[in-house]
């Protein structure tokens, strides 16, 4: 069914285990238009704090208005949604399991949308705890952005995808991967099991000393001591305040959409949809 009057357009509750291996639809290839963060990030290097902070935030948040286009919210259940969105959804979070900057995709306005979750399965363990089944798991262990629980194959919970958040943040503000140039699965290796972590090399007066110091609790040993996504969230705009109010960075934070998302930052898991006639909606979603 296709609405053109929003009136007309249904609304539905999302189940998040219903949803959490569903394979994207054919609008998912609209928000690639200018690839993925990996591809972006050799291209461009380094970025500017300000930019590593709009393009953090873009990861972690609910992006709910970027989805509305001519008027009309077009439907992509897994794509379209922040990490924080994704965490408190009810009655159980939903845990991507490889976050890399492969798997977050570039629109066509330079927003970040989350994707990668079609390849991924887990065994739940608890509401809040899961572990890869084996085989057919799909997470590639040689990844440097694994946590340390997922690589060493035990039980986990949502924080690991804070490690991998802290991982891909090191890397947009040093603009090379950690411990650059060693292979992947080295890397994978010295962080896993030797617990050891990349230097910051930029100069300190690059970025505020927060940001620092969120970036390496994200990628702490201990999964208790990772700060969940909606307290990264008040972090990073608390950092973007900071900087904005000493007049650090006068442009990446004048875009309009930065201001309206605040008013949807925990949003409840329900959404607005419309949707194509070429898709089914299973009856457990409705």
């Amino acid at each position: 069914m296709v609405v053109s009057n929003p009136r007309e357009i249904p609304e539905y509750e999302l189940n998040p285990l219903e949803l959490q291996f569903r394979k994207s639809d054919e609008s998912g290839k609209n928000v690639a238009l200018n690839g993925d963060l990996g591809s972006y990030l050799q291209k461009k290097g380094r970025l500017s704090p300000s930019k590593a902070l709009r393009l953090a935030l873009d990861i972690a948040r609910h992006n709910f208005p970027s989805c509305i286009s001519s008027g009309v919210l077009h439907v992509n259940f897994l794509v379209f949604r922040g990490m924080n969105y994704l965490h408190e959804c009810k009655p159980e979070p939903i845990i991507h399991c490889d976050l890399k900057p492969k798997n977050i995709l570039l629109d066509s306005g330079g927003q970040l949308k989350v994707s990668g979750f079609g390849l991924i399965k887990l065994s739940k363990i608890s509401p809040d705890k899961a572990k890869l089944p084996q085989p057919g798991s799909h997470v590639d262990p040689s990844s440097l952005y694994v946590a340390p629980e997922v690589y060493k194959d035990e039980i986990f919970d949502r924080s690991v995808d804070a490690f991998s958040f802290g991982l891909i943040l090191y890397e947009m503000i040093e603009g090379v991967p950690a411990f650059h140039p060693k292979a992947p699965e080295d890397v994978a290796k010295m962080i896993c099991l030797e617990r050891k972590r990349p230097p910051f090399k930029i100069k300190s007066k690059s970025y505020p000393p927060d940001l620092k110091e969120l970036v390496e609790e994200c990628w702490d040993p201990e999964p208790v001591v990772r700060p969940i996504f909606s307290e990264i969230i008040v972090r990073l705009d608390k950092i973007v305040a900071n900087g904005s109010k000493n007049g650090w960075w006068k442009d990446t934070f004048k875009f309009p959409w930065y201001a309206s998302l605040t008013i949807y930052l925990l949003k409840p898991c329900v959404l607005i949809v419309d949707i194509e006639e070429s898709m089914s909606i299973p009856r457990s979603l409705v």
